[in-house]
């Protein structure tokens, strides 16, 4: 059931996390450790985050089994955790309270006075480690829940002493209607989870409740129609920015500084307030520095604070993240899955000084990839070559569906598709030429083939 929980730690001290080593989970532990919360987890696989973890003295099991929640007052689990984990039916047995991981998340953001809750179909990431590294190196101390690593933290959130709480407002599973923003943010209302959705309509349904959630203000694009539909006739002071609209933060004067790099002058209510300059690639991001701006400003900073957090900041993990170069070839990761997302990066790609771009794709379940096939095979032909590999369905089971990647493949001339990462890079390493620049694209695993890339040795 959506909605806020005001109660669901009373009287408890003892937590334990099922899932503790994802990325969603981390920032949550250390908030909650940092403020005297008892914590054990467990997961299947070791990582960075489980030696960080274990790092603050929180003990950590490897596999999921009945006696690890033995002792917690409450078993947080993430969505990716089935409801036949035995940890969970041990809970359940012995009467120990449970909660979803963005249930605890709207719990936790609402300890603080002032949730900046950043929500949106494309740019929520980015948006919210930008105005995480603006107020960090304003000195504002804010904690921060993020969708990727910030390279300034080299973590994926913090915890922090400020008034403020920066958190990534993710809308599907409406996760998003358990938080209460102090500010909230729409960023834009695109179609993507219609599998969740079932229509535009109900999802923009969805954001208008997270909007009427707010209790300050709403930070909205105003360039964006689906959004400015959202957040028409709501008793809710609204802040607009965009670009080619009259919005209270405005960019003008937008213009390249180097290739695919932009910078701007902003206007706020009308009035020149100061020259902006981005070190993150595409013009997209110039309405993310928009939303971060108009954000920090609201919390305080000062534009020539604002302006150089937005300078300094040179994207979160998996965000047009440039990895490395091997043979000549630059390899970069983007956590793309949407075509308006991939026409973004792969546009920015192409006007970037490189010979030739590689697409390397990683569908993401069956449902959208079956929605949205023509427009995947119209973004992904703004590349020079496309390599991709087999649906990853997630939450879907292959044979529930009949979409298949060789069905994407047959729209786009001269796309080859491969069943493993090893012979996707195989196949890109082979062929690509110095000069070129090869960009994994996906939310699920196809990083690790960017990974494979990058130790290269054929």
């Amino acid at each position: 059931m959506n909605g806020f929980n005001s109660t669901l730690l009373d009287g408890k001290m003892k937590l334990h996390f099922i899932g503790i080593g994802g990325s969603g989970m981390f920032p949550l532990v250390q908030i909650l450790h940092a403020v005297g919360y008892e914590i054990t987890g467990s997961d299947v696989n070791e990582g960075d985050i489980i030696d960080r973890e274990r790092k603050m003295g929180i003990p950590v099991t490897m596999g999921h089994r009945a006696e690890n929640v033995h002792g917690a007052e409450l078993v947080v689990y993430s969505a990716a955790i089935a409801h036949d984990n035995p940890e969970l039916a041990e809970a359940e047995r012995l009467g120990i309270p449970t909660a979803e991981r963005s249930v605890l998340l709207g719990y936790v953001a609402n300890t603080y006075p002032h949730p900046v809750c950043v929500a949106g179909t494309h740019g929520k990431t980015t948006t919210t480690a930008m105005l995480s590294q603006i107020m960090i190196m304003a000195k504002t101390d804010p904690a921060a829940i993020i969708g990727g690593k910030l390279p300034l933290i080299d973590s994926y959130g913090r915890y922090g002493t400020g008034r403020e709480i920066i958190v990534e407002a993710c809308e599907y599973n409406n996760t998003f209607l358990h938080l209460i923003p102090y500010i909230s943010v729409i960023l834009n209302v695109d179609a993507d989870h219609l599998e969740f959705f079932k229509s535009m309509e109900n999802l923009k349904a969805s954001f208008r409740k997270f909007a009427l959630l707010t209790s300050h203000k709403i930070v909205a694009n105003l360039d964006d129609a689906n959004t400015v539909e959202v957040i028409a006739n709501l008793d809710r002071d609204v802040c607009t920015f965009g670009i080619d609209t009259c919005a209270d933060y405005r960019a003008v004067n937008v213009h390249e500084y180097r290739p695919s790099f932009y910078c701007f002058d902003l206007l706020v209510h009308d009035i020149p307030a100061i020259h902006i300059e981005l070190s993150v690639p595409g013009r997209h991001n110039v309405y993310n520095a928009l939303a971060a701006f108009a954000c920090a400003e609201l919390c305080g900073c000062t534009a020539v604070e604002c302006a150089e957090g937005i300078k300094a900041f040179r994207g979160a993990g998996r965000r047009f993240e440039f990895l490395g170069e091997v043979n000549g070839i630059t390899i970069a990761d983007d956590y793309a899955h949407h075509p308006t997302e991939l026409e973004a990066t792969l546009s920015s790609a192409k006007k970037m000084d490189y010979k030739n771009v590689w697409a390397v794709f990683q569908p993401f379940t069956y449902t959208r990839t079956e929605m949205l096939l023509d427009d995947f095979a119209r973004v992904l032909q703004i590349a020079d070559h496309v390599v991709m590999t087999e649906i990853m369905g997630s939450r879907e089971r292959a044979e529930d569906y009949t979409v298949r990647t060789k069905d994407l493949a047959e729209k786009i001339p001269g796309s080859v598709w491969y069943n493993t990462f090893d012979e996707v890079v195989q196949h890109v390493m082979q062929h690509a030429q110095p000069g070129d620049l090869v960009i994994t694209l996906g939310c699920g695993d196809i990083y690790k083939a960017a990974k494979k890339m990058i130790r290269w040795e054929g």
